[in-house]
């Protein structure tokens, strides 16, 4: 990948038979919680392990109105595949902890005094590493601590897994990693793990990592950024005249649409050159205006979350759901816009607007700068700043609206997209706007460092891994 090499791990069907030898001394895969990707896991890995031997048992709150669901799925009291989470817990020799990253942070103590000695605890997410951290404790020694993270929502984790098994190749791709291992088999299960859920490809990143990555980049691109740049760029087409129905079009239509589709297919650099010259000049004033503006706050978040901080807010966020739920955030002109514009679209699609282009390409390209800069993988740089955005998240967006996309995300994700969207829309509007309205000469090394970046050569490496199916857009 441009001027580095990662080790790629290839999953795929033709591997299940190796299944067993990962689970060694793995008798029951425990899979505690029924929310996004407890549903999609626990049935992936239930139908990759049929015939070995090896159980995959659901674990809920007793009385909790997901154990419908989960019998609906086909798990059962009757044959010890569904139970009480705390028996569960005990019961496995690997745990899979899916429930909301702040019931984590509130039950991790009693989770941790249930696990066996010797067993494996994994997670889809390094938020509770961040808890611990801030609490200043670790996790039990005597224990595997692994990590799968598949990149994509849990329904189309399903979706995906269940095309795969006619076409080659169908899956979400994962991140891995191996956190603390105490039995010397930590690595195998976690390949194993995610070998089992379907995943074509599993990148290696570290714990750590990959919840700061994880965390920054849902606040920032792939929801956060992407509500912000929207609600500032269909103010700024109104306010040039254009009617509400163009505006919608041309700050979110194009983007969602024809941007997503050429950046996924054949990469960010494609959408610059498909441009005639006039229209590449105002994409490089956008890019150039943008920029800077956007880094302000993506440097920002990224403090927040490193330090802890952002953990804290969504803790602390959580509590208060007794008092003020999470609201709406599809209700402003906007978005009321966007769902007529929806429902009368044709079989055409609008033509890419330039300045939206370099906005949008303005935030991925901080993103990304910003996380090279930070140290971590280059696969993980592109993952969590481009690919699962075009490729998972903005695609929703697409289908049915802001709302949509980020409120089928986790409790975290949702939280922090609404938290962060209005800065990315304030500092647009103060700093970014004025500059695109009066036609601001571009900054040339910007554009320079944009059209020779090293995202290019790693977007052709990691793009020639995406599935060969488009994403699942139903959430049920």
């Amino acid at each position: 990948m441009a001027d580095t090499e990662e080790q790629i791990v290839v999953g795929g069907r033709d591997k299940f038979h190796l299944l067993p030898a990962a689970f060694e001394g793995v008798k029951q895969v425990g899979v505690i919680g029924w929310s996004s990707q407890g549903p999609a896991q626990s049935q992936n890995l239930r139908d990759s392990l049929e015939g070995t031997g090896i159980k995959v048992s659901v674990g809920l709150r007793e009385g909790s109105s997901s154990m419908a669901l989960a019998e609906k799925a086909g798990f059962s009291k009757a044959n010890g595949t569904l139970g009480d989470m705390w028996s569960v817990i005990k019961e496995s020799d690997m745990l899979l902890l899916l429930i909301s990253d702040a019931a984590q942070a509130q039950i991790y103590p009693e989770v941790f005094k249930h696990l066996k000695s010797g067993s494996t605890l994994g997670l889809s997410h390094g938020f509770l590493l961040g808890v611990l951290e801030n609490h200043k404790t670790e996790f039990p020694k005597d224990i595997d601590v692994v990590a799968v993270c598949p990149k994509g929502m849990g329904p189309s984790v399903r979706r995906l897994y269940e095309q795969g098994k006619s076409v080659n190749g169908a899956g979400i791709n994962a991140s891995f990693a191996v956190h603390q291992d105490a039995t010397g088999k930590a690595t195998d299960r976690a390949l194993g793990w995610g070998v089992g859920v379907g995943a074509p490809y599993l990148f290696q990143t570290t714990l750590e990592s990959e919840y700061k990555s994880d965390i920054f980049g849902e606040r920032g691109v792939l929801l956060g950024g992407m509500h912000g740049i929207i609600e500032f760029l269909f103010r700024q087409y109104r306010g040039l005249g254009a009617s509400d129905a163009e505006a919608f079009k041309r700050a979110s239509e194009g983007l969602t649409g024809p941007i997503t589709k050429a950046i996924s297919k054949t990469g960010l650099l494609s959408v610059y050159e498909a441009l005639n010259a006039e229209d590449k000049t105002k994409f490089e004033i956008a890019y150039s205006a943008a920029y800077h503006p956007l880094m302000e706050v993506l440097l920002e978040i990224y403090s927040d979350v490193s330090s802890g901080r952002e953990i804290s807010s969504v803790i602390d966020h959580s509590s208060r759901f007794d008092r003020y739920p999470m609201g709406k955030i599809d209700g402003t002109h906007t978005w009321k816009v966007g769902s007529e514009v929806r429902a009368q679209r044709g079989s055409s699609e609008p033509p890419i607007d330039p300045t939206t282009a370099g906005v949008y390409l303005a935030c991925m390209v901080a993103q990304s700068d910003l996380l090279f800069e930070a140290g971590h993988c280059y696969s993980e740089v592109v993952n969590e700043s481009i690919i699962e955005g075009v490729d998972s998240l903005t695609p929703y967006l697409h289908h049915k609206g802001v709302a949509y996309m980020i409120d089928n995300c986790s409790v975290t994700a949702r939280l922090g997209a609404r938290k962060w969207a209005p800065r990315f829309d304030y500092l647009l509007e103060q700093q970014a706007g004025p500059k695109i309205l009066a036609g601001a000469a571009p900054d040339p090394a910007l554009i320079d460092a944009f059209k020779n970046h090293k995202l290019h050569k790693v977007m052709e490496v990691c793009g020639s891994m995406r599935p060969p199916v488009d994403i699942s857009l139903q959430t049920s």
